[in-house]
């Protein structure tokens, strides 16, 4: 017997795995460099016989390395695989039966998904403009258990500054604000520091997106200890495995090596979002790894991404959301790959 809720479960849908022969992805904001030399040489070095046991169940190494990295004490940090079981988690851990969830819209469309699984009644309200807004916002009504703000901004690329998420948290107390910040490198700055100094606020990170292990699926949690333990409580026994676990570490060695791919990817979305402007595209200023935009009239959305396409080039396009629709998200390629669309476009 399947619960209805879940019967009439609309499911997140990722970016298109291709299939074709020749192709750009550029649907899914991975990362178009590879991780650090020391990710290549941890799996060379990776003893099989590892696996035959199962892996340390609180990453014990992991946290600490994250906790120097962060300037926290391990009993801050959680890891999952990948920070979309964090989120997960983070909704049952923080949303009691039938309070709401609150979100921004437009944002990260699998967090719906998550409130739905719950049965949690969903609030969105409307992204606000800019950080007076932000920090002029009160919580909505009903005011929901937690609420998810990805900042930098999914899809749009939009950032908001500490100040004015703190103005928020400090709103919604004694309400959760997760703080989803998977763009955050890209960005040149970040929030990190609410979730050492508000006690509502908890910042969830990836190793996907800016230290190439998209594959990898690692992802983070940072908090107020006590948070932080109840996710442990109701976390699979072994969410994280060895592999990852070591190439994990591998690549926190190397952060140098994060930080240049990180400002190279931000230097070629500085270009691209230039060179479309020229085209007469609307690009939103962005602060990540991709470019929230509408081609001039009277081309659209749709006929640019099924054109491009049958060239090799894989775009993002919200189809099921009439209200972004006519936007493309674009992650950024090598230099090389987005002169090519260029030229197409």
């Amino acid at each position: 017997m399947i619960r209805p809720s879940v019967q009439a479960l609309a499911p997140y849908v990722p970016g298109e795995q291709p299939k074709l022969k020749r192709v750009v992805k550029l649907n899914a904001n991975e990362n178009a460099y590879p991780p650090s030399p020391k990710v290549k040489e941890a799996l060379r070095d990776f003893d099989p016989a590892r696996l035959r046991l199962y892996p340390d169940p609180t990453f014990n190494r992991l946290r600490h390395l994250l906790a120097r990295r962060y300037g926290c004490k391990a009993e801050c940090v959680f890891v999952g695989n990948g920070s979309d079981e964090v989120l997960r988690l983070a909704v049952d851990v923080f949303v009691r039966n039938a309070a709401p969830v609150g979100v921004f819209e437009p944002s990260y469309s699998l967090y719906p998904v998550l409130a739905a699984i719950r049965e949690a009644p969903l609030v969105s309200v409307p992204l606000p403009p800019d950080d007076a807004a932000l920090a002029a916002l009160r919580p909505p009504e009903p005011r929901p258990d937690l609420f998810c703000l990805v900042n930098p901004n999914a899809p749009t690329g939009t950032m908001f500054g500490l100040e004015a998420v703190r103005a928020f948290a400090r709103a919604l107390a004694p309400a959760t604000l997760l703080l989803d910040e998977t763009y955050a490198a890209f960005a040149g700055e970040d929030c990190l520091r609410l979730a050492l100094e508000e006690p509502n606020v908890v910042v969830s990170r990836t190793f996907s997106k800016a230290w190439s292990l998209a594959g990898l699926r690692v992802g983070v949690l940072v908090g107020p200890a006590p948070m932080v333990e109840a996710l442990y409580k109701v976390k699979d026994s072994y969410n994280v495995d060895a592999l990852a676990q070591a190439l994990a570490e591998a690549a926190l060695s190397d952060p140098e090596w994060m930080q240049a791919n990180a400002r190279r990817l931000a230097a070629t979305r500085d270009r691209f979002s230039a060179a479309l402007r020229e085209k007469g595209w609307d690009v939103t200023p962005s602060r990540t790894n991709f470019v929230w935009c509408r081609p001039p009239a009277p081309k659209t959305a749709e006929e640019v991404q099924a054109k491009v396409r049958n060239w090799g080039f894989l775009l993002r396009r919200f189809a099921d959301d009439p209200k972004v629709a006519d936007h493309l998200r674009i992650s950024m390629g090598t230099d090389e790959e987005m002169d090519e669309l260029l030229r197409y476009l």
